[in-house]
């Protein structure tokens, strides 16, 4: 019935001819998800215990996470086709409600936030949605998707039984879910969404609000069921969500999660796939073997729906990012990185996992597995559709130690950590640890544009505006206490300052010492210090505390001196108990000498102002682009804190995205012809040590388990939309705080990737080959070559069959050797891609006898 079962003769032929199947994949993907899409009528969607139940056939179904405001809506259908070849039925996303509501009753759906769009591109590509309403979001947004004046509301407290909040909570649930049902996109109204989700995460915070909490809960299930969507919702991580409500699982392992009623199916919401990037932190991965092994787990134990968690992670665009101190990129290792390319190997052997789930569903859905006890951390769960129609999975979850098995009168190697999976409960058509897809060499090739600065004009080409330290304008106020940050600025900007006076006279203690000790302590997290307006010391914290403590030796004069703290947000608070009413800003100033003389400034007048005068000024705007503002010469200062540059640039020929290297810089924000693409931090460098480029995948993962770039920026390189640019003269500005060389900058583009393969003669023929009846097909393994849409193979740098070694990048010939590289050539260039049969037959036999592979590598360019 599903497409996987339906490749007739015809289609593996053009398989064959055209690599990867596009245009297989073309044509099958007008109806991947079964009847449902083919229909294109409304559907009726329930649960039972073992999965949701649309039109009343049970269903297996894999998710990815694609949240619409981390890209641009002129990329939204090439991100989502990517999600649908790559085996997902399913697209997941938040709503926003800080960006969809940014003033009380003032809704804004445009742009990057046009959901209904968004839902409708799904709807268009023949997937179904999960729509996570929340309204709570976390997702490492800032203030985790809550709006700042709700937190304004006088008498509020939130996620727990506070009618102020529970009123504002219902009536944007009611907002979304009117705007759904307005535009025909729930499932009975022939649209894609089949599942909507209140609250977000609370059973990890719940017994923080005590009884509160517990009747939140109740309250929030209960409105939600009453908004009367016609799908099922669920409460993730939420082990008292109410009935009708389903309690999902969101973890790196899922598989012996139980769901609080044998009413309700086992389901996987987030499935993370790496995990979120932090300033001042290594790069964090996820090896896709154990990714793919903790997916086959679960459903090799019941499950029936998972959700990658990102499947695209995309880019915090702006002040987007929550916090504290979360990066820019929210690439998350994803399977389709954060420029929208294709991450090898991760998408193609979780797109075989796919295809080798789907050819089970029949066995899945019909009745609950039976285990059996194949040795000491191995085991076999067998699904019977009948007494003699079977589908097993095999798993060896021993973290170090390979297996052989016997099952049904067979024997089976299992590599440790390991899932094999037998659609007929005999043949292994796919196992988590092999890894026989296609690898890319590194990241996307990026190449630099000269356009934007000629090293012989770097000083000319800029444009610079010095921000005024301190108090800036008559709307400053005083008060004399130390505020906190956030109630202050009201997020509308990331900055405040603080000012006040330092009097410095024979009566004063202080007055004595030729140099005094600044002390400075802040909720968090970020501060650049001032004493008679020149810096003298830069304090900050981390995403784990962003508290900190700042002491610094400086000299008074005699008479009046000032003191300066511009202190700086880095996203606020998006996760924990009560985050919302987290702190930040100044909270202590103390002076002291070495004899122990103090004086505590903390309670003194204090001058207050919220915002920079260059976003007073709309410096990042086009409209100011010759402004007289803008000071040009030839000494352009560099190195210099709280300074605006300004250029323009050439945007690369092309039609791909592009990153814009901020290596030399400090910290800051950048724009690109009025948008923001974010905060960037290049000096803030990561531990040097704990990093591992081939970390191990067998075991446990948890989020520092794999980390690479040690003692370096957690991101240098910023995501540039190719819709924001345009031909001609584009603009670039800079906020840049700490300081840095601006005319070191680039603009880079992709122009091409370094693809590889390694399959050996014993690895299993591609899933695609299975028949409807499930029989095994006498076919060859095959090697599987893929450029991104656009680019074609233009060279074959290694081609060799026979006992090649090394891995790809390092490969050579072994002593078993078939120079095919004319083969490979003839197939392959020219072509986006290309398909080889790993096979004597087609390669010739170097070495009868011999257990042989073949190893291809390809460079691929536009």
């Amino acid at each position: 019935m599903h497409i996987w079962r339906n490749v007739n003769k015809k289609f593996r032929s053009k398989f064959s001819e055209e690599g990867r199947g596009i245009e297989l994949w073309k044509r099958r993907s007008n109806c991947f998800h079964g009847y449902y899409c083919e229909r294109g009528l409304s559907a009726t969607v329930t649960y039972d215990h073992k999965a949701l139940v649309i039109d009343g056939k049970r269903r297996v179904l894999q998710s990815g996470s694609l949240h619409y405001p981390r890209s641009t809506p002129e990329v939204w259908p090439e991100l989502i086709r990517k999600c649908k070849e790559g085996g997902l039925d399913v697209i997941e996303t938040y709503v926003f409600w800080n960006y969809h509501e940014p003033v009380r009753g003032e809704y804004y759906f445009k742009g990057r936030f046009d959901l209904v769009r968004f839902v409708k591109t799904v709807q268009e590509a023949g997937l179904f949605v999960h729509l996570r309403i929340g309204p709570y979001v976390c997702a490492e947004w800032n203030y985790g998707g809550f709006p700042l004046w709700l937190h304004l509301i006088p008498g509020i407290q939130f996620r727990t039984t506070n009618d102020l909040f529970k009123k504002e909570m219902e009536r944007f649930l009611e907002k979304i879910v009117n705007l759904m049902k307005g535009e025909n996109l729930f499932a009975s109204q022939a649209g894609p969404i089949i599942l909507a989700q209140v609250e977000n995460e609370y059973g990890n915070v719940e017994d923080a609000y005590g009884v509160g909490g517990l009747l939140y809960v109740k309250w929030a299930a209960e409105t939600a069921v009453s908004l009367n969507t016609t799908v099922p919702w669920v409460m993730c991580q939420q082990r008292d969500a109410p009935d009708p409500v389903i309690n999902t699982c969101n973890g790196f392992y899922c598989d012996r999660f139980t769901p609080n009623s044998p009413s309700k199916p086992k389901m996987w919401t987030e499935n993370y796939s790496g995990w979120f990037l932090a300033f001042g932190y290594p790069v964090p991965f996820r090896p896709v073997e154990d990714l793919a092994f903790a997916v086959a787990r679960f459903f090799e134990t019941g499950g029936t729906f998972q959700n990658y968690y990102m499947y695209f992670g995309g880019t915090n665009f702006g002040r987007t990012a929550g916090g504290p101190l979360v990066a820019t990129s929210y690439d998350y290792d994803a399977p389709i990185d954060e420029y929208g390319f294709i991450r090898q190997p991760k998408w193609g052997h979780l797109r075989n996992l796919h295809i080798a789930i789907k050819l089970c569903e029949e066995f899945l859905v019909s009745a609950d597995p039976i285990q059996q006890t194949l040795g000491v951390n191995l085991e076999a769960h067998i699904y019977y559709k009948t007494s003699n129609n079977c589908a097993a999975f095999l798993a060896n979850y021993d973290s170090s130690s390979d297996a052989n098995v016997t099952f049904n009168g067979n024997s089976y190697f299992l590599p440790a950590w390991s899932v094999s999976i037998l659609p007929d409960c005999k043949n292994v058509i796919f196992n988590t640890a092999k890894v026989v897809s296609q690898r890319n060499l590194g990241d996307v090739a990026f190449a630099r544009n000269t356009n934007l600065i000629d090293s012989t004009l770097a000083s000319s080409r800029w444009s610079w505006y010095i921000e005024k330290v301190g108090i800036w304008s008559n709307n400053s106020f005083t008060e004399s206490r130390l505020l906190e940050q956030i109630n202050t600025t009201k997020d509308n900007s990331d900055f405040l300052w603080y000012t006040t006076s330092i009097n410095v006279n024979e009566d004063n203690k202080l007055g004595q010492a030729e140099e005094v000790f600044l002390v400075i302590a802040s909720l968090g997290h970020a501060a650049l210090v001032f004493v008679n307006k020149r810096l003298v010391g830069f304090g900050y914290g981390n995403h784990d505390d962003a508290s900190f403590i700042l002491s610094e030796k400086i000299k008074l004069n005699d008479g009046s001196n000032t003191l300066d703290v511009l202190s700086m947000m880095i996203g606020l608070q998006d996760h924990g108990p009560w985050f919302d009413i987290e702190g930040a800003g100044i909270y202590s100033v103390i002076l002291s000498d070495l004899k122990d003389a103090k004086e505590d400034l903390s309670s003194t007048n204090w001058i207050y102002q919220v915002g920079l005068e260059g976003e007073y000024l709309g410096l990042d705007n086009i409209s100011l682009a010759n402004s007289s503002l803008w000071t040009q010469g030839s000494s352009m200062p560099i190195n210099q804190s709280l300074i605006w540059y300004k250029a323009t640039f050439q945007a690369p020929e092309g039609k791909g995205p592009l990153s814009l290297d901020l290596a030399s810089m400090g910290k800051g924000q950048a724009w690109i012809n009025g948008q923001s693409i974010g905060r960037y931090w290049p000096a803030y460098l990561s531990p040097s040590t704990g990093c591992s480029q081939n970390c191990d995948y067998r075991g446990p993962y948890d989020p520092f388990k794999c980390l690479k770039k040690c003692g370096q920026p957690a991101q240098t390189l910023y995501h540039i939309p190719r819709t924001w640019v345009h031909p001609g003269e584009n603009l670039l500005v800079l906020h840049e705080e700490l300081g840095g060389d601006p005319s070191k900058i680039s603009v880079l583009t992709q122009t091409g990737q370094e693809i590889c393969a390694h399959v050996s003669q014993a690895d299993p023929p591609p899933a695609d080959s299975w028949q409807q009846n499930l029989g095994f097909m006498s076919q060859s393994p095959e090697v599987q070559l893929t450029c991104e849409q656009g680019w074609h193979i233009t060279s074959i740098g290694f081609a060799s069959f026979g006992t090649p070694k090394g891995d790809c990048g390092t490969f050579i010939s072994g002593s078993c050797h078939a120079n095919v590289l004319s083969i490979v050539q003839q197939a392959c260039i020219g072509k986006q891609g290309c398909s080889i049969a790993v096979s004597t037959t087609k390669l010739g036999d170097p070495c009868p006898g011999v257990l042989k592979s073949l190893a291809i590598e390809a460079a691929c360019s536009g």
